[in-house]
C-alpha cells in the first residue's frame, strides 16, 4: 500500500485545509493522521514524513499534556505551538503543513475537583488554546468530576461542551476559523483501562442521539455559528488497546455508521486509540468516514523499541550497560505515571513498564535525555557490522533511515516512528 496525496495547498489556512480533507474523505479520500504526542523525535519524524508525502498533518496536545499550569510537559498552549514550529524550522518542514488541535479539552484534567472548579479551569484553558492558534477543538466533557458518575449522560456533557464552545468563540482571534469535534464515546486518554475487553462499536442510534443532544445545547446558547463548524463526532469503531492486549478492528464487519452522516453537512467521524492496528485497518476506517485517526503511544513505543535495539548494539560494541537499567531506576523512583495503570504481580508490572502497549515509559524520557544523548553520540562514532544491525533493527527501518539526513543512530529512531505512522496515510482501495 502506497499513500496517495490528499489536498494540500501551501499557505492555505489550516481550517480550510481541514474542511477540504473531510470533504475529500466523504468522497473516498484518505484520512488525516492525528499525532497526539509531545515527544520531540516523534513529532520530527511525523513532520518529516508528511513533508516527504506532501500531506498535511494534525498535531494535537491534550489537556493533561498542555494547559495553563504547564501540564505534565511543562508547556502552556503557546509554548506547544512554538515548540512544534521550531521543529518544523529545524527539519525544513513548512509550518503551513501543520494543523493544531486540542484533544480532550474540558474539565478532565481536574476531574478530582468539584465540577464548578474544574469547569472554571477548563474555561481558562480553552481561552489559552484558541488564543495560541489551536483551531481544531475537541470538546470533551464526558468524564464526571468529584461527586459525579465516572461517565456522564449526554445532556450534561452537551451542556458543558456548549459552554466551553462559547468561551472559544469569544476568545478566538478568528472564531470563524475554529472547527469543533464533539461526542461522548470517548476512550480515556492513552487507551483503554487494563480491565476492558470486548470493545463494542457505537450503535448508530446512539450516534444520532448524541448529535441531536449537542445540537439542542448549542442552540440554547445561541451558538448557531459554532454549530455550523462542528466537523467531527467521536465514535467507537470497535478497536482499543490496553497495557497487555489489543482489541483488533474487524474489517469484515458491515459499515453501519456511515449512514449517520447523511444529511449532516460536512461531518466526519473521529477515532481515538487507533494505535497498533494492522496496516489494512487504517484505509478501511477512512472508507467508513473516520477521517480523523488519532495515534500516540504506538509512536513512542516504536521509538523506544528502536532505542532499546540501539542500546543492545552499543553494548555489544563497547560493553556499556543497557539503557533499560536507567529507565527502570527512573520509573521505580517516581512511580506515579505507571502505578495504578499497570496490573499483575511484580514481574508482570516490570515487563509492562518497558513493553506495555500503553507505553507508560514515555513519561520518563525527559528525565533520561542526558543518558539517551550520550548513547547516541557514542554510537555515531562506531561502525557496527551489518549482521549486528540486522539483529536489532528491522530491514524496513534501516531502509527508511538511509533516506534521512541525520546521524545514523537518530535516523534509526525516526525511521522506526515513520514506519509505524505510514499506514495512516494510505487511502481506501490503495
Amino acid at each position: 500500500m502506497t499513500p496517495v496525496q490528499a489536498p494540500f495547498t501551501q499557505g492555505q489556512t489550516d481550517m480550510n485545509q481541514l474542511d477540504a480533507i473531510i470533504a475529500a474523505n466523504r468522497s473516498g479520500g484518505p484520512a488525516l493522521p492525528s499525532v497526539c504526542s509531545a515527544h520531540e523525535d516523534v513529532l520530527e519524524a511525523s513532520l518529516r514524513l508528511a513533508e516527504t508525502l506532501d500531506r498535511p498533518l494534525l498535531v494535537e496536545a491534550t489537556s493533561n499534556q498542555v494547559n495553563q499550569f504547564g501540564g505534565y510537559t511543562g508547556m502552556q498552549a503557546a509554548d506547544f505551538t512554538a515548540f512544534v514550529h521550531a521543529i518544523c524550522d529545524r527539519a525544513g518542514v513548512s509550518r503551513d503543513r501543520v494543523l493544531f488541535g486540542g484533544d480532550h479539552l474540558g474539565p478532565q484534567a481536574w476531574k478530582a475537583e468539584p465540577a464548578a472548579d474544574a469547569m472554571a479551569k477548563a474555561r481558562d484553558m480553552m481561552r489559552a488554546y484558541v488564543e495560541a492558534g489551536f483551531t481544531k477543538i475537541h470538546l470533551d466533557c464526558s468524564e464526571g468530576c468529584a461527586g459525579e458518575p465516572a461517565q456522564l449522560g449526554d445532556e450534561i456533557v452537551a451542556a458543558r461542551a456548549a459552554e466551553l464552545a462559547e468561551i472559544c468563540e469569544l476568545a478566538a482571534p478568528e472564531p470563524e476559523a475554529l472547527r469543533y469535534i464533539i461526542g461522548t464515546e470517548v476512550p480515556p486518554p492513552g487507551g483503554a483501562r487494563s480491565d476492558e475487553h470486548g470493545i463494542v462499536s457505537t450503535p448508530p442510534a446512539r450516534a444520532l442521539a448524541t448529535l441531536e443532544t449537542h445540537r439542542a445545547a448549542f442552540a440554547e446558547r445561541g451558538l448557531d455559528g459554532a454549530w455550523s463548524r462542528i466537523r467531527g463526532l467521536v465514535l467507537q469503531p470497535g478497536l482499543e488497546f490496553a497495557p497487555a492486549h489489543i482489541d483488533r478492528f474487524d474489517t469484515a464487519r458491515p459499515d453501519d455508521l456511515s449512514p449517520v452522516l447523511e444529511g449532516q453537512g460536512l461531518l466526519c467521524f473521529e477515532a481515538h486509540s487507533t494505535d497498533y492496528q494492522r496496516d489494512e485497518v487504517y484505509p478501511d476506517l477512512a472508507r467508513r468516514h473516520f477521517a480523523l485517526l488519532k495515534v500516540g503511544p504506538a509512536l513512542t513505543f516504536a521509538w523506544r523499541e528502536a532505542l532499546y535495539g540501539l542500546s543492545h548494539i552499543h553494548g555489544w560494541m563497547t560493553g556499556a550497560a543497557h539503557i533499560s537499567e536507567e529507565m527502570e531506576r527512573l520509573m521505580l523512583a517516581d512511580p506515579g505515571y505507571w502505578q495504578g495503570h499497570l496490573h499483575g504481580d511484580a514481574d508482570q508490572q516490570r515487563r509492562l513498564r518497558h513493553f506495555g502497549y500503553s507505553d507508560r515509559i514515555r513519561y520518563y524520557w525527559p528525565q533520561a535525555q542526558g543518558a539517551v544523548a550520550a548513547m547516541l553520540e557514542a554510537l555515531e562514532g562506531l561502525d557496527p557490522p551489518a549482521p549486528l544491525l540486522a539483529q536489532y533493527l528491522p530491514p524496513d527501518t534501516r531502509e527508511i533511515a538511509a533516506t534521512l539526513p541525520l546521524p545514523w543512530p537518530r535516523a534509526m529512531l525516526l525511521a522506526s516512528v515513520q514506519l509505524m505512522l505510514l499506514p495512516y496515510f494510505v487511502a481506501p482501495g490503495e
